[in-house]
């Protein structure tokens, strides 16, 4: 990147295409999921998620959103399944969130958007590191989970009260013996689709697993993420908000249905 991005009127998803050639590509995320025009695919395998909760190694601000960092030297906490061939490897969970309720989630179902979406990033383990993985169109697995406002989250307290020890651009904590597995719902029915990462450089190597089933976080819980903020903690305040890319074109792509 030749210059910092961000979520800002000056370094926001708008100005992104100047410094990546990705983001004139045909296979850009998120996407608006038009239920009607998803074909139901008999072919997908279930989705297979095995997490160890030993493998949890810290909770990071890099500026954009937290991640829940995960060692991936093993086979240990790995996804299989759904539209994937092969093994991949945890390397981190996010989330992205709005200013209010009602706008934070990256990914649309019909035009909706849900108050906040989970990404559980996995990499393929053929490729040896995720570096070489990013570069291959079957390097990176995302499953994506939406968040609406309901009761509180007892799955994901435990990250909620952790914000407190990162709460500015930089700062990062030990976060030992986490099962991200306590995030999904029910049911991990899915759509999927070929597309990027959703923040540069957007790169075109992701398979998307997008689940049908949201989870529920209080407002409380919700308004503990825009407490974090985007800057260093020498810097001007500013809250962490808004911190989601539009909605792209599906310029043809096709969009399955792990159900009818």
């Amino acid at each position: 990147m030749a210059h910092a991005w961000g979520y800002g009127p000056d370094n926001g998803p708008h100005t992104w295409h100047n410094s990546t050639t990705n983001a004139l590509c045909n296979r850009q995320s998120p996407i608006n999921i038009k239920t009607s025009q998803a074909k139901y695919d008999p072919a997908l395998k279930p989705l297979s998620i095995s997490y160890d909760p030993s493998t949890a190694k810290l909770i990071l601000n890099n500026g954009h959103t937290f991640n829940v960092v995960y060692k991936d030297s093993e086979d240990k906490s790995v996804l299989k399944g759904g539209a994937l061939e092969g093994t991949y490897r945890l390397k981190h969970f996010h989330f992205h969130w709005g200013s209010c309720d009602g706008q934070g989630s990256e990914h649309t179902v019909d035009g909706q958007k849900y108050e906040a979406e989970l990404h559980l990033f996995h990499w393929n383990s053929k490729y040896g590191s995720i570096g070489e993985a990013m570069l291959h169109r079957d390097g990176v697995a995302i499953v994506g989970v939406f968040v609406k406002v309901g009761n509180a989250n007892p799955g994901v307290q435990r990250v909620i009260d952790a914000l407190i020890l990162i709460p500015t651009k930089g700062k990062e904590a030990s976060f030992l013996n986490f099962d991200p597995s306590s995030l999904l719902p029910k049911s991990l029915d899915f759509w999927t689709y070929k597309g990027s990462l959703t923040f540069p450089p957007l790169l075109q190597c992701v398979t998307w697993h997008v689940l049908k089933e949201p989870i529920s976080m209080s407002r409380e819980q919700l308004s503990k993420l825009r407490g974090l903020y985007f800057n260093d903690e020498d810097d001007s305040p500013c809250h962490m908000v808004d911190n989601y890319r539009p909605t792209q074109p599906l310029k043809g792509r096709e969009v399955r249905a792990s159900f009818r």
